[in-house]
């Protein structure tokens, strides 16, 4: 009974110290200075190199603000590392698995490591819930106005979760965020048919259900998983807590540091494509000849951009009827279909005609997306952008009359021009890894404690947290595959819940409830501070007759 209750009394003030008690080296501060520093200035080259590569020459209040919208937005990728930090290392450090100062440069390694393969699909999830308007002018005042009210909104709402503990979402924060600007734009815009000025509520209802859904899955997957665990590996020392600072057997330690590895990669796969989205928008806004399009594209990409473009045009003829669009009024047309989310019959088909054919003859006349020249980028770009999400609107729901073949020819057209629109250069990877991974090695202590202290009512077992670790890993990775952002933070979390509950232990309604709170309050919080600061930026902005 003693041990028992040794086991169940919580961690006191002097174990936590002796776990958090490392002193950092002098040369390792060196070091995370040096790294933080140079990857701002890889950052300023690369853009001065990318831009001079196409002949756009930055003005110097250009440039200066492009730098300080891309701190913030590097900012926020650094305060989503050491506010997420905790779902790695909480763990391995509560196992005994890894001393903390080193399970947390491994896990920055990793994160590292999980943004440069990250396959990018999540990055433009998130943009696809802005305001079609703003993203088609993204270099205007208000475009300016949404990026910076979104970003500030997120990183404000991240450090104060952070500061009182609480383990809260970043990709909650974000989306929330940006729906923010989405109701605020419709309320600015008011009058607009339908609300078109909105939030396209299709895709916001993908990325919540992700969301929702991610409590439930931890929760129920990791008690899943620790009583399959429980089955077929009779090791009793899996599932009791860790005797004193020894570390646990050579096995079960391995597993550990593998989990921890896992939800390390997975985590910068997924969430470092967020900054990476909103940082390319940032960059076509203020250098669009450099960034609007993918100049790395070879030459010998055209033949098959060519080809699967005029086999889609032929497919919107085909349905346009006699209806025939100028220019102008196609770019109108496919505007107005995209606030609206709907197709408007053959008057839709006929824009796409118009404004596909336009835009095939005109890459096929200038060889390559790397030849267009500096005055038509612009057009191009939103010309890609309106055909492309236009299309999308045709394919996620397909008319009777148009057949299977019909639509993967459409969706072969899709992939070509997501290809020239919907890119990440290396150098945006490189720096977003360098803050992600930077920003999991400080500030970590405070959701470390509560992850492995405040949610169990006993000591976390080897059992527990591998079980909380893999679900997390499995989960984040198959939506990064799927292009869901999806909270690492949602999933740990509930995981250790699960966990805790089929190992027989308790869990703490404190804690639990906080938690709750959170959830519930991030979206809210987040969309009330988006939406505020866009509208007081853009009030700003117009009272001094900026754009």
């Amino acid at each position: 009974m003693a041990t028992l209750a040794l086991d169940q009394a919580p961690q006191t003030e002097t174990s936590t110290a002796r776990r958090f008690d490392h002193e950092t080296h002098p040369i390792a501060k060196l070091l995370f200075a040096a790294l933080m520093i140079g990857g701002l200035v890889f950052a300023g080259w690369s853009v001065l190199t990318d831009t001079a590569g196409v002949g756009e020459h930055l003005a110097v209040g250009v440039f200066a603000f492009l730098a300080v919208a891309l701190l913030i937005a590097l900012g926020f990728e650094f305060v989503n590392g050491f506010h997420d930090t905790a779902n790695a290392v909480a763990t391995v450090i509560y196992t005994n698995s890894m001393p903390a100062h080193v399970a947390v440069v491994w896990s920055g390694i990793f994160n590292f490591l999980g943004v440069m393969f990250a396959s990018g699909a999540v990055a433009y999830s998130i943009i696809t819930l802005l305001p079609v308007d703003l993203i088609l002018n993204v270099g205007s005042a208000a475009g300016f106005a949404m990026i910076f009210a979104l970003l500030i909104a997120a990183v404000l709402w991240n450090l104060a979760t952070w500061y009182v503990g609480l383990p809260n979402s970043s990709s909650h924060t974000l989306i929330g965020s940006v729906l923010g600007v989405g109701f605020a734009n419709q309320i600015i815009q008011a009058g607009s048919r339908g609300g078109t000025a909105g939030v396209d509520w299709s895709q916001a209802q993908k990325v919540l259900t992700g969301l929702w859904m991610a409590p439930l899955i931890g929760f129920f997957a990791a008690m899943l998983l620790f009583f399959v665990l429980r089955m077929l590996v009779r090791n009793p020392k899996l599932y009791k807590a860790p005797e004193g600072n020894a570390p646990p057997p050579r096995g079960i330690r391995a597993l550990l540091i593998f989990t921890c590895t896992a939800v390390s990669f997975s985590h910068g796969s997924n969430d470092g494509q967020k900054g990476m989205g909103l940082i390319m928008l940032i960059l076509i806004g203020c250098a669009p000849t450099a960034y609007a399009l993918n100049r790395t594209q070879a030459d010998s990409a055209t033949p098959a951009f060519v080809q699967t473009a005029n086999a889609a045009t032929a497919i919107f003829d085909a349905r346009a009827g006699s209806i025939s669009l100028p220019i102008d009024q196609a770019r109108v047309e496919l505007t107005t279909a995209l606030q609206n989310r709907k197709v408007h019959g053959q008057q839709t088909w006929a824009a796409l005609e118009t404004l596909s054919r336009d835009l095939t003859q005109r890459v096929q006349g200038y060889g390559s997306l790397s030849k267009v020249p500096a005055e038509a980028t612009s057009n191009v770009r939103t010309d890609m952008y309106l055909v492309l999400d236009s299309t999308k609107l045709i394919t996620k729901k397909p008319p009777a009359d148009v057949s299977q073949a019909d639509t993967a020819a459409l969706t072969a057209y899709q992939g070509k021009l997501e290809a020239g629109t919907r890119y990440i250069p290396l150098w945006v990877k490189i720096v977003v890894a360098i803050a992600l991974g930077l920003g999991t090695m400080i500030g970590w202590k405070r959701i470390v404690i509560t992850v492995g202290e405040k949610i169990g009512k006993t000591h976390m077992t080897y059992g527990m947290g591998a079980s909380a670790e893999m679900v997390a890993a499995c989960t984040i990775l198959a939506a990064d595959r799927l292009g869901l952002p999806v909270s690492t933070t949602h999933i740990l979390s509930s995981g250790v819940a699960g966990a805790s509950v089929a190992n027989g232990a308790g869990l703490q309604t404190r804690t639990l409830l906080q938690l709750a709170a959170a959830w519930l309050l991030t979206l809210p919080v987040a969309m009330l501070l988006s939406g505020g600061l866009y509208w007081l930026l853009l009030t700003i902005v117009r009272a001094n007759g900026i754009g």
